[in-house]
């Protein structure tokens, strides 16, 4: 069962890209050694796109990259240049939220795994990141009768 759920606030550093996301305060995070990520230095966690909302004006401030097989979105401020959240080849039905650009205060613990992005298809099925992005339900004894 997942644990309750609390709403994040985040953004670029211009803060023209503003969002928020409901996300558990204890989250995994994921740092990727694919060629993107490590030149970014990206760690991010993964939640559902029907958890994830811009903010205001946001989207006209965004621009997207993408390359290889072109699932993965790279998203970034049109202003500053800052990737704070994309769609990630290993789940193109989730979000990835970069935790650097998080608003302070609402995560209480992180912890931090390594994701062979360099060989991502074989430990994409070996790390469970796939499931981060289903929506898990709670079933009680009611609903089976």
């Amino acid at each position: 069962m997942e644990s309750e759920l609390v709403l994040h606030n985040g953004g670029c550093h211009c803060k023209k890209v503003r969002w928020k996301v409901q996300a558990p305060t204890s989250v995994i995070a994921w740092k990727c050694n694919c060629s993107d990520c490590s030149m970014r230095g990206n760690v991010h966690f993964v939640v559902p796109h029907q958890r994830c909302e811009l903010l205001g004006d946001s989207d006209q401030f965004i621009t997207t990259y993408t390359f290889g097989t072109h699932t993965a979105k790279h998203t970034f401020c049109k202003v500053c240049g800052i990737t704070s959240f994309y769609t990630p080849q290993s789940n193109p039905d989730g979000i990835a939220v970069t935790r650097a650009c998080l608003d302070p205060g609402t995560l209480s613990h992180v912890e931090i795994r390594n994701f062979d992005g360099k060989n991502w298809e074989d430990f994409c099925d070996q790390s469970g990141i796939a499931l981060q992005s289903k929506i898990q339900m709670a079933f009680t004894r009611e609903d089976y009768h």
